[in-house]
C-alpha cells in the first residue's frame, strides 16, 4: 500500500520486518502526507536556491506556482527561459507577472468577485422584499382567520376554511423564517467577500495596497486626473542594498525595515496621494494634482527623513548603518499611455541607484545636486 503511494517504509516508521503486527497497524493521515509536504517544501527551496532568489513571501508564491504548476503560463515561461541558459532574475520575474497582469488574466479575480457581489446585493433585495410581502400577507390571513372564528354559527364549511387559513399562515411563517435565514447568511458571505477583496489587495505585512491594488487604483487616478485636467505623476522607490541587510541581520530584520519604509512613506500620503508595495523593496507612489517638482519635494523628504534615522536590530543591539532609498518620478500625462509613464518612472528610478543611489530623480530631467550617498 505505501508502495503504491510512493512512500517508502521508513518515510512512515514502518519496519517490514516487524511481523505481522506492524503491518496491522493503522497508518496515520500524517504519516501518509508528511513525506508529500516534505517534499513540497523541498521542491519550493530548491527552486529559490537554484535561481538565486531572496526568499520573501512574493517568490515563495512564485516558486510554489511553478512547482504545483498553479500557474501554468508563467510556469512554462520560466522552463523556457531556464532551457535557453538565460537567469530567472527577481526583475525578469517581477516583469512578466506585470504583463500577466496587463493580459487580464489576474483580473479574472476580480470580476468574478464584482459578479458575486452584483448576486449578493440582487439576492439581498430580493430577500427583504419578499419577506415583508410574507409579512403582510401572514398579517391579513391571521385577521382573517381570528374573523371567521369569531363567528357565532359557524358551519363546516367555515370551520374548514378556518382550518384551511391556519395551514396557510403557518406555512407563510415558516417561509418568512427561511428568507430571514437567507438573509443572514447572504450578509454573512458578503462579509466574508469583502474580506477576501481586502486581502487580495493589501500587502500582509506592510499593510499598504498591493500591486494588484495599485494598478487598479492608478487606472481610475488616470481617467479622473486626465478629465479634470489635473497633473498625475507616478513614482518608484527602492530600499537601497537591501540585500545586505537581509544577509547581515535576517529576513525577520529585513521585514522591520520594509516595515519603517512603508511606514515612512504612507505619511506623505493624502487623499490624493497614494502608496503601494509593488514588490519586493520597491514601492509605488501616485501623486494627484502635483507638480512633478512639487512631487519631487514631498518625495525627498520622506527619503530624507529615512536617511537621518540611525537604526538598530531590535534582536541583537547591532546598528543596521543607514538605511536609504532611492527613486524615480514621471510626469504621467508627459507620456502617450501609463505604461510608457511606469516605464519612465522606473528609469529614473535606475538613474538614481547609477548615480550612488540615496536620491530621488525626475525623469526627463538633469538630476538635482547628488545627494550624500548611501
Amino acid at each position: 500500500m505505501l508502495q503504491w503511494l510512493g512512500l517508502k517504509p521508513e518515510e512512515t516508521g514502518d519496519d517490514p520486518t516487524d511481523g505481522p503486527e506492524a503491518h496491522q497497524r493503522e497508518i496515520t493521515p500524517r504519516e501518509i502526507w508528511l513525506p508529500a509536504k516534505r517534499r513540497l517544501l523541498g521542491n519550493v527551496a530548491d527552486f529559490l536556491i537554484d535561481h538565486d532568489l531572496e526568499v520573501m513571501p512574493w517568490t515563495l508564491e512564485v516558486a510554489y506556482d511553478f512547482v504545483t504548476g498553479a500557474n501554468p503560463r508563467i510556469a512554462q515561461l520560466i522552463l523556457e527561459r531556464s532551457d535557453s541558459g538565460q537567469a530567472v532574475t527577481l526583475q525578469w520575474l517581477e516583469a512578466i507577472y506585470r504583463e500577466s497582469e496587463g493580459d487580464g488574466t489576474t483580473d479574472a479575480l476580480a470580476v468574478l468577485m464584482a459578479r458575486l457581489e452584483e448576486s449578493l446585493e440582487h439576492f439581498s433585495s430580493t430577500t427583504t422584499s419578499a419577506r415583508t410581502a410574507t409579512s403582510e400577507y401572514g398579517a391579513a390571513l391571521q385577521q382573517h382567520v381570528d374573523d371567521l372564528e369569531q363567528v357565532s354559527k359557524a358551519g363546516v364549511v367555515i370551520t374548514e376554511l378556518a382550518a384551511l387559513a391556519r395551514a396557510m399562515m403557518h406555512r407563510t411563517r415558516e417561509i418568512e423564517t427561511d428568507l430571514n435565514e437567507s438573509e443572514c447568511r447572504a450578509r454573512a458571505l458578503q462579509k466574508s467577500l469583502d474580506e477576501a477583496r481586502r486581502n487580495a489587495e493589501e500587502d500582509h505585512l506592510t499593510g499598504l495596497p498591493n500591486r494588484r491594488a495599485f494598478e487598479a487604483l492608478f487606472e481610475r487616478e488616470y481617467q479622473e486626473a486626465r478629465k479634470a485636467g489635473e497633473p498625475l505623476c507616478v513614482a518608484f522607490c527602492d530600499i537601497d542594498h537591501f540585500k545586505r541587510i537581509n544577509d547581515a541581520h535576517g529576513h525577520a530584520a529585513g521585514d522591520r525595515v520594509l516595515k519603517l519604509v512603508a511606514e515612512t512613506l504612507n505619511r506623505i500620503s493624502d487623499a490624493r496621494c497614494h502608496v503601494a508595495r509593488h514588490g519586493g523593496e520597491e514601492f509605488a507612489v501616485l501623486f494627484r494634482s502635483l507638480t512633478p517638482d512639487d512631487a519631487w519635494e514631498r518625495l525627498d523628504r520622506a527619503r530624507q527623513e529615512i536617511a537621518d534615522r540611525r537604526l538598530v536590530n531590535r534582536a541583537t543591539d547591532l546598528p543596521f548603518g543607514r538605511v536609504t532609498f532611492s527613486g524615480g518620478i514621471a510626469d504621467v500625462f508627459a507620456y502617450d499611455s501609463r505604461t510608457n509613464a511606469l516605464r519612465a518612472a522606473d528609469d529614473a528610478l535606475y538613474a538614481a541607484k547609477q548615480s550612488g543611489r540615496n536620491q530621488i530623480h525626475l525623469a526627463g530631467k538633469a538630476p538635482p545636486p547628488i545627494q550624500d550617498a548611501a
